[in-house]
């Protein structure tokens, strides 16, 4: 292990992410909210440990291996969530366990909250909410990869422990740090076209870039208490749903479609298309099932809230306009399942990945197809090219950990003092970092154990970091030299 190299990364990233704290800052200072203290104190604080950490080693420079961007990645991810629960504690005046729910549930892109009263919250801390789930978006070591040219320095180590996916050797450039900074390119494109579209919808400025921070980065925090729902508006539910379904979708694809001009591509894309397809089937059930036992006024509205709640959910934004989780018969389940499912490999969505439930049927059907012809070989395809066997194991491998984990969670979670709806609604929404959840944790944590929090971190972490790359931190061989 080459602690130094890991120290001196902890302490740059520490560094870079103090910098988050200056843009709310300047929020406060301009409408005279009265949080500029807050602000100027975690950026001093973020800042100076940092320097702690990186001064004594700043000089031993050294070739990162894997194994050392695990650790980094993991480590920085939980130090985070401390140093950016500060404005909470500062601010609201949360308790530890609140304020470091709250900030990892942000960076972390899951969007659950223990924060009631949002609508008098100052506008500087709401704002620096929503600009935690943005840059947990696409991830602060891709980031710190695009423009730290130290990091360039074993970059691919750290970009290979934080991208989603099970192809992460596919890079869109041969030089990771120029594949980390095109896909933020996207990434603020996409987000700048957003805040115009909620704009012209209908929100106030303020309220259009702060939802297009969370609505890109598939975070689902909302500066309103009843999240979009406080508009009523079919015209910003209409932007929110394309641009959640954008932000679902692999941002390289977003790239090589945009390079080419050719939109076509989204559709030639195998994973893209389940995704939509998954979208258009749960959908059709869900305002099926909602006419048949009239809980809605029309099938017209049936159709509006059944579209927006399933884009919001197996994208894993959270957005939300009314309960679903009361809901009649099984459309609990449906949303529940398609929140495992999330959206594709290499977008800002959790979940498993959709092209790993693709690769799980494929293996499935093939598994079949041998009870029949046991001596037949017969490849995986995906998007026409065969896929490799060692892909194919760490996709069974990872579907493995990800149910266990989630039933020992639900298992805890149980043993907390939730019922056995709300605890599988708590992992639900935890793991796949979609945000609310079912029965007692529908819209918010704040009335659940602390114990339940603190499992709840847990479990945003894990899933944010795709299960292997904080779990491995847990093997006897990892730590072996």
């Amino acid at each position: 292990m080459k602690w130094s190299a890991v120290q001196q990364l902890l302490g740059l990233l520490l560094m870079l992410f103090s910098a988050s704290a200056l843009p709310p800052a300047l929020v406060s200072l301009a409408i005279g909210d009265g949080q500029l203290g807050i602000f100027l104190i975690t950026f001093l604080v973020g800042l100076i440990c940092g320097a702690l950490l990186w001064l004594p080693v700043r000089g031993d420079l050294g070739e990162m291996r894997t194994r050392d961007g695990f650790l980094v990645v993991a480590l920085f991810w939980s130090v985070l969530g401390i140093f950016g629960a500060l404005p909470f504690m500062l601010g609201p005046h949360l308790d530890l366990t609140d304020a470091v729910f709250e900030s990892v549930s942000g960076f972390t892109t899951t969007g659950a909250t223990v924060i009631a009263g949002l609508d008098r919250l100052p506008l500087s801390l709401l704002y620096y909410r929503q600009q935690l789930q943005w840059l947990g978006g696409l991830g602060v070591i891709v980031l710190a990869v695009a423009i730290i040219p130290m990091l360039g320095v074993g970059g691919m180590a750290l970009y290979r422990a934080e991208t989603p996916g099970p192809m992460k050797e596919e890079k869109i450039s041969p030089r990771i740090r120029q594949t980390a900074r095109t896909l933020w390119y996207v990434y603020l494109l996409l987000t700048v076209a957003c805040a115009l579209a909620y704009w012209l919808a209908g929100m106030n400025g303020f309220d259009a870039i702060a939802h297009a921070f969370t609505t890109i980065a598939t975070g689902g925090y909302s500066t309103h208490d009843a999240s979009l729902g406080h508009y009523d508006s079919l015209a910003v539910e209409m932007v929110a749903n394309v641009f959640m379904l954008l932000g679902g979708i692999n941002f390289a694809l977003h790239f090589f479609a945009w390079r080419h001009r050719d939109p076509g591509r989204y559709l030639y894309d195998t994973e893209t298309r389940a995704y939509l397809g998954i979208i258009a089937a749960a959908a059709l059930v869900i305002a099926a099932t909602l006419v048949l036992t009239d809980v809605v006024g029309s099938e017209w509205e049936a159709i509006r809230q059944a579209v927006f709640h399933v884009i919001s959910v197996i994208t894993t934004t959270g957005y939300a306009t009314t309960g679903f989780a009361h809901w009649p018969v099984y459309i609990p389940l449906v949303i529940a399942a398609i929140g495992f499912i999330g959206g594709c490999a290499g977008s800002t969505a959790g979940g498993m990945k959709v092209v790993r439930i693709v690769l799980l049927y494929r293996q499935g059907t093939r598994e079949t197809f041998r009870l029949i012809h046991p001596r037949a070989a017969r490849p995986i395809k995906l998007g026409g090219k065969p896929v490799d066997e060692d892909v194919i194991n760490s996709v069974w491998g990872f579907y493995t950990l990800y149910v266990l984990s989630s039933l020992i969670l639900t298992g805890l979670m149980m043993a907390a003092g939730l019922d056995l709806e709300s605890a599988f609604g708590a992992v639900m929404a935890t793991i796949n970092l979609v945000g609310p959840g079912l029965g007692a944790v529908a819209s918010t944590f704040q009335d659940v154990p602390d114990v339940v929090k603190w499992l709840g971190v847990f479990a945003m972490l894990l899933g944010r970091l795709e299960v292997f790359t904080l779990l491995v931190l847990f093997t006897p061989a990892f730590w072996r030299h």
